[in-house]
């Protein structure tokens, strides 16, 4: 923050409107097309004042980035309430992968940026596939897909689907979190049956 700025004053509002304009237009035009020049005249601001907050456009950028994976990891930290139902794993599936969705949905140009184009994207998936790989571990461990498949790559073309239909119905809004997490985690899971020991 600027030193003697206050919270809630112009200052704060400014840096917020700065952050809000420069996800835009990262999201839109991607990292390399934005200047700072077109992020302070979206804001309608000067590039004094841009510089009151951030260092560089980079610094803004990695804040962002930054921003996009704490929200995630909160996402993943949160435990999805369960209903009581014949497959309670699957639903653990199906609920992690909603919050992901609802997520995104909520920040859906934050999500552009942070899933898709930053050079940290590649990183933040892995981590989700070891999330993944987690609870395979832990909540399907006695299931027959953890035994046919290696839970790796299970995990994986999980994070792939997840990928590709978040751009492609997710963020077109032809799924909502809900369908999305229901129809994938019936293509991965639907045959997926306990083991009897």
């Amino acid at each position: 923050m600027a030193r003697g700025r206050k919270v809630n004053s112009n200052g704060e509002r400014s840096k917020q409107l700065l952050l809000e304009k420069a996800v835009e237009l990262f999201s839109t035009n991607g990292y390399h097309q934005t200047k700072i020049s077109d992020i302070v005249k979206a804001a309608d601001l000067t590039q004094p004042t841009f510089y009151l907050y951030f260092q560089s456009k980079e610094s803004l950028y990695n804040d962002l980035n930054e921003t996009f994976q704490q929200g995630l990891d909160q996402v993943f930290s949160t435990q999805p309430l369960l209903t009581m139902t014949n497959d309670t794993s699957t639903h653990t599936i199906q609920e992690h992968l909603k919050q992901i969705f609802d997520y995104f949905v909520k920040n859906p140009s934050l999500t552009k940026i942070g899933f898709y184009e930053a050079e940290q994207s590649s990183v933040l998936k892995e981590r989700i596939v070891t999330n993944l790989v987690d609870v395979f571990d832990t909540d399907f461990q006695d299931y027959d897909v953890t035994q046919r498949v290696d839970k790796h790559v299970l995990a994986e073309s999980l994070v792939g689907s997840v990928e590709r239909l978040t751009l492609t119905n997710l963020l077109t809004n032809k799924s909502n979190p809900q369908q999305l997490a229901e129809e994938i985690s019936h293509i991965y899971f639907s045959d997926a049956r306990k083991l009897v020991r």
